[in-house]
């Protein structure tokens, strides 16, 4: 009894000692097959876009702008005198100052104009020259379209003098319309700007001439003169085309450019053989009492006025004419300019076929 007694205790204890092992050990792997989590960082926050976009640079050279005006006014100083050179030849700037009834038909380049001129004796003494032309011409940022010209003078010659005499010429340049188109060009912080305008101008020029004319030879006739000019020329108003990048923009009001000029000048015709005509003349011209019309509103720059200052330059003109009959006779001329700008240094040259009636 006693034994079966002292059995039982010892297998109670064994169990109860297998079942805190059993407990201990299942305690520990699942301690080892959980870890504990470690703790998450928390997320830091990410900018937001300011709700306003970052100021653009902001472009300098209103003073550049402002000055681009002046370059206006020397394309139109330039304009009027091209218009005044071209229309000297329907005034007979290549041919001697004395002879008969003529017509003539002409075409030029260099400047494009197609025209008629001629000249009439009215008397023994008095001469009509007159002429109308059509033309096209461009010169250093200015372009000129679309444009009549008409001329007209009276010559008075005193033939009954003999072969060394003086004469005198009166008369007129016109340009009642045409299509002008100019350009300025100025410099900013952000890179060149360049704008053309179009626009309408008008030109129109008197003028006084005195001279002396001297028959040398039947081949050969000499000439001196003085000559007096008054020009006017009137642009309507206009402002900056639409471009991508003109942040100093331009108005431009009506205007009137004028100038005054003086020429003294001279002229050799000669004949060689019986049919090759030939003529060459110049001067030297001399502007005073100029005026730009150019009232302009430059942003950034406020009114600016540019001013003109007086010019000197040299006038030239040349003719080689063939008769390739009685009466007939093709004509190759030119005529141009040479000289510090705004004039510059131009040449217009081209071809007629002239009548003698």
């Amino acid at each position: 009894m006693l034994n079966r007694t002292r059995q039982f205790a010892m297998r109670a204890a064994f169990l109860v000692a297998f079942a805190f092992c059993s407990a201990a050990l299942g305690i520990g792997s699942a301690a080892a097959q959980s870890p504990s989590p470690s703790p998450s960082p928390s997320p830091s926050p990410s900018p937001s876009p300011s709700p306003y976009p970052s100021p653009s640079p902001t472009p300098t050279g209103a003073d550049s702008s402002g000055n681009s005006i002046g370059g206006l006014a020397n394309q139109r100083f330039n304009q009027m005198i091209t218009n005044r050179v071209l229309g000297t030849v329907l005034l007979g700037v290549n041919e001697q100052i004395n002879c008969g009834d003529c017509i003539s038909a002409f075409g030029s380049a260099g400047s494009f104009s197609a025209g008629i001129h001629g000249r009439k004796e009215l008397t023994n003494n008095l001469s009509l020259l007159a002429g109308i032309a059509y033309t096209h011409y461009n010169e250093g940022g200015y372009k000129i379209t679309s444009a009549p010209i008409g001329a007209f003078a009276l010559r008075y010659d005193f033939t009954d003098w003999g072969s060394s005499r003086p004469f005198f010429d009166v008369g007129a340049i016109l340009t009642p319309w045409e299509k002008a188109r100019y350009t300025r060009s100025y410099d900013t912080s952000l890179g060149p700007v360049s704008v053309t305008s179009s626009t309408n101008a008008s030109n129109y020029a008197v003028y006084g001439r005195a001279g002396w004319i001297s028959r040398l030879s039947p081949r050969d006739e000499v000439a001196a003169s003085i000559e007096v000019w008054q020009l006017w020329q009137r642009v309507s108003g206009y402002s900056d085309s639409t471009v991508a990048f003109n942040p100093f923009d331009a108005s431009i009001a009506d205007g009137t450019d004028r100038t005054s000029l003086v020429k003294i000048g001279g002229q050799w015709t000669h004949l060689f053989g019986s049919n090759i005509e030939t003529n060459i003349n110049g001067g030297w011209v001399q502007s005073f009492a100029s005026h730009s019309g150019i009232v302009a509103t430059v942003t950034g720059q406020g009114t600016v006025v540019p001013t003109m200052g007086n010019q000197g330059w040299f006038e030239y003109g040349g003719r080689l004419g063939f008769r390739v009959q009685k009466g007939w006779i093709v004509d190759l001329f030119a005529n141009g300019t040479l000289g510090p700008q705004p004039v510059g240094n131009t040449i217009h040259g081209g071809v007629g076929l002239r009548i003698n009636y």
